[in-house]
């Protein structure tokens, strides 16, 4: 409650507050005697005392006679109410002595009166937290609305993008499910699950169907693969396709011959015979064609261990005085990247001129190599990113039994296999000439290898003693 403020004017005219009377006291004056009095009609007692408030010393009543200055006889001053209930009588308060806490004048009166509550404390002052500028505040909030828009945006274009992808590979998978021979597709095993939780095998076979050939062709390149997704392990089994096998129907024969007899169907008979594994899948690779499925995931990385002078093959020259003085074929040491062609003649190279212990067994090394690559290119993000543009080129020279979806389990089960996870391993034996034939007779140490491939035995280097075509998993790291 704010507190009246009262001053003298002048000398002659003092503002005087009457407190509400008794109406039965002696000497009240009359209700409308609240005005301005002369000075000598004051009364001389001491009218503070009179009425119960602040003792004789703290107030000054005025002497009409008193010549001292105007100045020294009134200042400016605060006046407070009498106590309730206290005798009528007239007062002129004294001047404040002291200040409050927030630097009001408090009279000592207050403090001695009773019935007169003290001053009310104000409330403090809190000062205002600077706001930050609008400005800011709005720019901020703009390039958050741009960023969410955008990441929406791009996430539809993502989804979009798949989606588009997934139907061309689907459109070309099932143009290579076409193509698969209803004999090869009766010879398959059943899985006995899902490829994301159980072991599959695959049969790669790389065919040479083309060029002057009027026969089948002959199966170049034999590899099986087993994928193992409880152990995150995928192995490879390169089978020499001059080794001597049991064709079933045909007796014992080259096991390339089978693909030529029977096609892909008697080839996985006898497969399946020879290492005693179910093959669940067959990929059948036209060789001729084989180019277009590289080029289209933008070449492969190969690690060439040594340099390499080729026998006279596929010459690049049209005129045959030119084939005459090429030397063949070269590659040199180290990683590099090749595209469709050059990887395809990378994995027919049979002879090294600069290293006569070379023989078929690095020839199959090699395509081992060309198809991890190849497997580890369409697996990729790149790949993935350039699905609906290369979908159906990388479909075009296979022919297969497996689906769209089995497909994408295998592309996510190579894509959680560790690169020390792939083993590769091969088949091997004696080089043997038999009836004016050349065959590369198996021993018993090739039964031990499938072990390894499936996962049953450890991993173990060909033994340098066994020869050049010796049985093993030369696996990097692992002893001999």
């Amino acid at each position: 409650m704010k507190r009246p403020r009262r001053r003298a004017r002048s000398v002659d005219d003092v503002r005087v507050e009457r407190p509400t009377p008794d109406p039965d006291a002696p000497g009240v004056p009359p209700a409308d005697a609240d005005e301005l009095l002369p000075l000598e009609e004051l009364p001389t007692d001491d009218p503070v005392s009179a009425i119960g408030g602040a003792p004789p010393d703290a107030a000054r009543t005025v002497d009409a006679g008193d010549e001292r200055p105007q100045e020294e006889l009134f200042e400016p001053h605060r006046d407070t109410a009498p106590a309730a209930g206290a005798a009528a009588g007239y007062a002129i308060v004294e001047p404040p002595s002291r200040a409050d806490e927030q630097g009001w004048p408090v009279p000592p009166s207050v403090e001695s009166s009773p019935g007169i509550p003290p001053p009310r404390p104000r409330r403090p002052v809190v000062e205002p937290e600077p706001k930050k500028p609008r400005r800011a505040l709005r720019f901020i909030w703009s390039l958050t609305k741009w960023a969410i828009g955008l990441a929406l945006l791009g996430a539809i274009a993502l989804v979009a993008w798949s989606i588009v992808g997934f139907f061309i590979i689907r459109m070309g998978v099932s143009d290579a499910n076409e193509r698969m021979d209803a004999a090869t597709l009766a010879a398959l095993t059943e899985p006995s699950g899902s490829a994301l939780t159980t072991p599959h095998t695959i049969l790669f076979l790389g065919v040479d169907t083309g060029g002057q050939r009027e026969d089948t062709g002959r199966a170049d390149s034999v590899v099986l693969m087993r994928t193992d997704p409880d152990s995150h392990r995928i192995s490879l089994l390169s089978i020499p396709r001059d080794l001597r096998v049991e064709v079933p129907g045909r007796g014992l024969d080259k096991v390339n011959a089978a693909y030529t007899e029977g096609g892909a169907g008697l080839t996985v008979e006898t497969v399946e015979n020879l290492t005693g594994i179910p093959i669940h899948h067959a990929v059948i690779i036209d060789f001729d064609s084989f180019p277009e499925v590289i080029d289209a995931v933008g070449g492969v990385s190969i690690d060439v261990p040594a340099p390499i002078v080729s026998n006279r093959f596929d010459c690049p020259y049209p005129s045959t005085m030119a084939c005459e003085q090429w030397e063949g074929w070269k590659f040199s040491s180290g990683t590099q990247t090749m595209d469709g062609k050059r990887a395809l003649v990378y994995s027919r190279v049979r002879e090294n001129q600069l290293d006569s212990s070379e023989s078929d067994i690095s020839r199959g090394e090699r395509q081992q190599a060309v198809i991890r690559s190849t497997v580890d290119q369409l697996v990729s993000v790149e790949t993935f990113a350039r699905l609906p543009l290369v979908g159906r080129d990388v479909t075009r020279p296979l022919a297969t039994d497996l689906s769209t979806s089995e497909l994408f389990e295998f592309a996510w089960v190579k894509f959680r296999t560790p690169d020390d996870g792939i083993v590769q391993c091969r088949l091997g034996g004696v080089a043997s000439r038999i009836e004016g034939v050349d065959y590369l007779v198996g021993t018993a140490q090739n039964a031990v290898v499938v072990n390894m491939f499936l996962g049953r035995a450890n991993p173990r280097k060909p033994s340098a003693s066994s020869g050049a075509f010796a049985p093993g998993c030369p696996v990097p790291g692992a002893s001999n």
